[in-house]
Formats: structure tokens, sequence, C-alpha cells
């Protein structure tokens, strides 16, 4: 009997995706050497875990962009009157109307009637209400009453209600988080994701490449020029929506307050002390409201002055502190935006300090303006329109990233696993040390100034690190003995 030993033949190999193919040497020394591979990874892990983050902001977004047409629907009999006439009563009468619907309340601010067929809105403060206000919504020409709402800062419940779930899910402080962890990687997103798309294109660039999804396959690669095309078309306004977020988020917006001060591009204050005013002053006292004593203005004096200073449009009329001035601000968001305020003596229309739009800092009017597009009311419902469309598109693009990493898992028997793997790590070692030394330099300026992006890139770091321990452990030691066949014949 003699006993023979042969290798056993091996299987044909499986048929290996093309994104997952051998790469030439030439290309492989393109393709893993400096930053490629590094950004690859670092968007591969903030897409994954900062995706769903995203998602909740572009959907919230998109309910948002249409809460004026909500309004309108479900509020149109406080915000119109019945009809039109030629004259209005006293502004102070109107005011007169709305306290006695609300005793106890405190005046907070008043704004007139913008248009002939809309009603003035009386905002007062009540000690059980917070932060939010009881808005009396007065017929302009009648002096009666049209409804009663509560209100934060002049927006309707359902306004309310929506900007809430978009800034914070409706937890307050807390849940605020949520939207700055996702203004405050969606710019790193964005600027990774072009990078990459242009370096994938390397050699075969042209701007229909770029810009459209053509060349690509089915499957994975399809999916891949979809979500990467379309990431091209959004940049743009994607990185104004990051930025402009950020602005009043709670820890990056406070940065940003530090160095506008720094840079000199504070908003210019309304002065609104009383010292500069003459005893006898302007417009006279005409007997302001003054019903239950909380109301210690003559009104109709301050709409004079309003009126008196151009103030046109829509406006406010806050009211001030006790032995301070009252303050009238125009409030048209559309463009081209109309902002000049004055501060007004309460009792005799005196006007004591004046701000003109066009005088504000540059930073400050840009910040202004892109609020006023992140919200939708800028260019009115073009605005509205565009930030829908933006939003459905990321949702899509969020979807794409979600079923690249899906399609990416194997599938192979022995190696079958229900998510895609992420792209190889140790990227980090071929860059040179130079270079990575400012990046991680600039990594760390980037972070304290968005501390958000900061703590969950270590925490990235830190998972990553996990990862790759764990792997490491689970290696054998030794290379397997390749499996032989003995037949006896």
């Amino acid at each position: 009997m003699t006993t023979t030993t042969r290798p056993t033949v091996a299987p044909a190999p499986a048929e290996v995706p093309a994104e997952h193919a051998p790469v030439e040497p030439a290309a492989r020394s393109a393709l893993y050497t400096g930053f490629g591979p590094l950004l690859r990874r670092l968007h591969f892990y903030a897409g994954i875990l900062v995706g769903p983050f995203l998602l909740i902001s572009a959907i919230t977004g998109l309910l948002y962009a249409f809460t004026p047409q909500y309004d309108q629907i479900a509020y149109h009999d406080q915000l119109h009157v019945d009809a039109v006439a030629s004259a209005t009563v006293p502004l102070s009468q109107q005011v007169t109307a709305a306290q006695q619907l609300v005793p106890g309340g405190t005046l907070v601010a008043v704004h007139p009637a913008a248009t002939p067929d809309a009603t003035t809105k009386v905002e007062f403060s009540l000690p059980e209400l917070g932060e939010n206000q009881r808005t009396v919504y007065v017929d302009p020409y009648t002096g009666q009453i049209r409804g009663v709402l509560t209100t934060w800062f002049g927006a309707t419940p359902i306004t309310t209600w929506l900007d809430n779930m978009h800034a914070n899910l409706n937890l307050g402080e807390t849940g605020s988080l949520y939207s700055e962890l996702a203004a405050s990687w969606l710019w790193v997103l964005v600027l990774g994701g072009l990078i990459l798309w242009w370096r994938h294109q390397r050699g075969r660039r042209t701007a229909r490449r770029l810009l459209l999804a053509e060349g690509a396959a089915k499957g994975v690669r399809r999916t891949r020029s979809l979500h990467a095309a379309t990431g091209v078309w959004l940049a743009v306004f994607l990185l104004i929506l990051s930025a402009t977020g950020l602005t009043w988020s709670t820890y990056a917006g406070a940065n940003f307050g530090v160095l506008r001060s720094a840079l000199n591009s504070d908003s210019i204050p309304l002065n609104t002390s009383l010292d500069a005013a003459t005893p006898s002053g302007e417009g006279g006292h005409h007997g302001g409201a003054t019903t239950g004593g909380t109301i210690s203005a003559d009104l109709d004096a301050i709409a004079a002055a309003a009126a008196k200073a151009n103030l046109t449009g829509p406006t406010t009329i806050t009211a001030g502190e006790p032995g301070q001035a009252w303050t009238v601000e125009q409030v048209d968001n559309t463009w081209p935006l109309h902002k000049d305020k004055i501060a007004v003596h309460p009792h005799t229309g005196q006007i004591i300090d004046t701000v003109a739009w066009a005088d504000q800092p540059l930073l400050s009017k840009l910040t202004t303006i892109g609020i006023q597009i992140h919200m939708g009311v800028l260019f009115g419902l073009a605005n509205q329109i565009a930030l829908a469309l933006i939003a459905l598109a990321l949702i899509i693009v969020i979807v794409w990233g979600y079923r690249m990493w899906w399609r990416r898992r194997p599938t192979r028997q022995q190696q079958r696993l229900r998510l895609g793997a992420a792209p190889t790590r140790g990227a980090w070692r071929h860059v040179p040390i130079a270079i990575l030394v400012i990046v991680v330099l600039a990594a760390a300026a980037v972070g304290w100034a968005l501390p958000l992006l900061g703590w969950t890139l270590l925490g990235f770091l830190a998972i990553d690190a996990v990862a790759a321990l764990n792997a490491r452990r689970r290696r054998p030691t030794t290379d397997p003995v390749p499996h032989q066949v003995r037949r006896s014949s």
C-alpha cells in the first residue's frame, strides 16, 4: 500500500466587485499614499455615525420650510381681518383692547398690522408661561379681538413646535446638541466628499463626469456615482446651511460670537438711555395706554415717531425697561432687508437714537442674511422651495450612502457580514510626518472652534483604536497550514 499526497485543487475564486479588485502597482501607489485613504476612512465613519443626525435635521428642516403656509391655513382668523376699511383706530386703543384679555400680563411687544388685511399682534408675558408669550390679535380697523394664542417671540404654536423640533427635537437645551453636531460635521462631509470624488475621476476628469452620474455600471459603483454627483450639486448650499446653523448653536455659536467681537463686527447696539432726552421732547404726551398699570408709554406718540423716521413695512415696538427708551425696529426679512431701528422716549415720542441697517458691519449683515436664508424667508416662496429641494436631495444622498455601506459587505459563505467594512486603517502612516503634524494641529484648532466636532472626532478615533486592538487579538499568530487531502491506494 502506498500513500500519496497532493494539494487540493483550489476552487475558482469568486467574482470580486470592481471596487475591491486588485489595484495595479502604479495605481496602488497613487491610491494608498497621501490623504486619500485617510480621508476615505474619515468620510466613512462620519457618514455612518453622523448620518442619522443629518437625516433628522433634513426631515425636520423640510417640514419647517413651509411654516408660513401652515400658519395661513391654521390661523387665518387670527392673522387676517374680515374687511379692510379706510381708517384704523389709534394703536393705543388696540393695545388697550388686547390688555383687557390678559389681566396681569406685562406688555412685551406690539406688531402693528403690516399689510391692509393683517391684524395687529400684541404680546404679553405671564409668569406661568416662562419664555412664551400670550399674543392677542386685534382688528386694526375696529379694535375687536380676532383671537388669542400662546406664542414664542411672535411665532405661532405650529411654527414654534416645528422650529423646536428642527433645532432640539423639542427636548430643550440638551436636544440642541443634535443639530449642532449635524451642522458641525456637515461641512466636513461635503468637502471630504468633493475631494474624494475629484480624486476618483483622476485621468478622466471632466465637468460632465463630475456633475453627472455617467459611466458607472450597476450596483455599488452606480450608487456611488449618484451619491457623489448629487453631492457636488448640493455642495455650496449645504456649506451655507452648515455655517449659518453653527452661528446660533450653543458652543460653536459662542465661539463665533467671540471671533466676531474680536473683529469689531458685532451689530451696532441701540442706545436706550434717556439721559440724552430733552425735558420737553417732541410729540407731546397724549395719554398712553396704562390699563392695569403695566403699560406706561404713549404708543401713539411712538408710532408717530416711527413714521417720522420712515420705518415702513413690518415693524416691532418693543417695551423698554423702566427708565429706558422703547425701541421700534423694521423686521422685513425679505430681500432687500429693512432693519433700521430707533429708540424712542416712551412718553414724549422723542427719538433718542437711530441705527441704520446700512451702517451695520459687513460680517454682522452677512450673518443676518445667512440666517434668513436658512429660515427660508429671504426670497419668499422661492427660498422655501429651494430649501425643500435641498432637504429632499440631502435625504436621498444619505440613503444612497447607507446603501453603499450595505452593498459593500462581504457575502462569501466563509465571511458573510451584515454590513460593509470600513476602508483599510493605518492610512495615516503614509502621510509625511511634517504634514501629519500640520493636520493634527489644524484638527485641534477646528475642534476647539467647533467643540462637538472635536469631541466626536476623538470618539471616532477611540472607536477605531478599540476595533483595531480587537482585530489584532483575534488575528492568528501563525499562518494556517494549507489543507491537504490524503488518498490511500
